[in-house]
């Protein structure tokens, strides 16, 4: 157990998981935490890296910063995926060994099992077939941040654990329209199609003035904002499937996906940091050449609970009350069809969700509409 006093460096402190978890160490009396924005920190160098923490000092680290984005990210941006999460990760653990931080947590993704496998997948599927296509650049940089916090912890006896998370949604989630996971893009997508289907340009004003939407026109990038012309506006939300009629979404539909609300990950990530160590993350196999195998160590963080892409997509149109049509572009890619995640290790470790889809749908939704109304006014 970390004492209230232990200097804490959250890596990704404004973002999805990492705010949350800041937020999380300070309710339970955590006051001695360090947060750097990216213009103050570049993880990607590691002389920076280096100095931050010969100045710090940090007793433990929350690795929360990565590289993310949807499946058309992760399609078109492969290389930066992989070059990214694989930099960061090697300067932060790297220099977390060196300077003796005594407790490490770095956060993963679900998305490091293989495209076929058992369901629920449990942490020993791990590395037993072939990965997704759409992901795989970054499943594998995150393959290798488990893997070098096991590796740590056997050859030099430290203290690092490693949750995967399922999918996650929830407050300072991404609303890019390119960028952005399928839940918060979704909700954005059927909310700016319920106001074109009302007219209310006011709301969709206010919503592109705070996150500008752009596209590749003739090899030229368009960009439309709060002031463009309403000609402009529609041709550039088409470019993304949403027009006053209808929604237009990747895929078919069909794939299952497990959601898991942000604040309940950062609840999760935080009883590990707090009371889980190394030694209580596997169990030793003896294999074939009388060799003691420790691997698997990482711990799933999920509800155990899943549903279609399609099925959260008419919540999400129920919630929003748009009266268009939802219609799904089977020419795109679906991305893995099934990715549950066996929770069961993290339950024998004391943790269960409290927050389910339709909850979750309902809070995420409030949030969004909140954060559009209280930068209309600052504005």
């Amino acid at each position: 157990m970390l004492d209230k006093n232990t200097k804490i460096y959250v890596a990704g402190h404004h973002g999805l998981v990492g705010s949350a978890i800041w937020n999380n160490l300070k309710s339970r009396g955590y006051q001695n935490l360090i947060g750097k924005s990216h213009n103050e920190l570049d993880l990607l160098d590691p002389v920076a890296v280096k100095a931050f923490f010969d100045d710090e000092q940090p007793e433990a680290v929350v690795l929360a910063a990565a590289h993310v984005g949807g499946i058309m990210a992760n399609l078109r941006y492969r290389a930066d995926f992989i070059y990214q999460n694989l930099q960061i990760q090697q300067n932060v653990i790297g220099e977390s060994w060196k300077h003796g931080v005594k407790k490490l947590l770095f956060l993963g993704s679900t998305c490091i099992y293989p495209r076929d496998t058992a369901q629920p997948m449990p942490e020993d599927c791990l590395l037993t077939s072939p990965l997704e296509y759409t992901n795989e650049p970054y499943a594998i940089a995150k393959i290798a941040g488990l893997k070098m916090c096991e590796s740590f912890n056997l050859q030099y006896g430290t203290n690092y654990i490693a949750v995967m998370p399922t999918n996650l949604y929830g407050p300072n989630d991404n609303f890019h329209l390119e960028n952005s996971h399928v839940l918060p893009a979704m909700i954005r997508k059927i909310y700016l199609a319920k106001c074109l289907n009302e007219n209310d340009w006011e709301a969709v004003r206010k919503d592109i003035g705070l996150r500008p939407v752009s596209m590749m026109k003739d090899g030229v990038k368009v960009v439309v904002n709060a002031e463009s012309e309403a000609a402009d506006i529609v041709e550039v939300l088409a470019y993304y499937g949403i027009s006053s009629e209808a929604v237009t979404l990747w895929g078919t539909g069909n794939p299952m996906r497990e959601f898991l609300w942000s604040e309940e990950m950062a609840d999760a990530s935080v009883h590990v940091l707090l009371n889980v160590d190394f030694k209580d993350t596997y169990k030793t196999c003896v294999n074939s050449d009388n060799i003691n195998e420790i691997r698997n160590c990482h711990i799933n963080v999920g509800t155990g609970k899943e549903i279609s892409i399609k099925e959260a997509a008419e919540k999400i149109m129920a919630e929003i009350g748009f009266k268009g049509e939802l219609r799904w572009d089977s020419t795109k890619p679906d991305g893995t069809l099934k990715k549950l995640t066996d929770v069961s290790k993290l339950h024998s470790l004391g943790w269960h969700h409290k927050i389910d889809i339709d909850e979750g749908i309902h809070r995420l939704y409030e949030w969004y509409l909140q954060g559009i109304c209280i930068n209309h006014q600052q504005s």
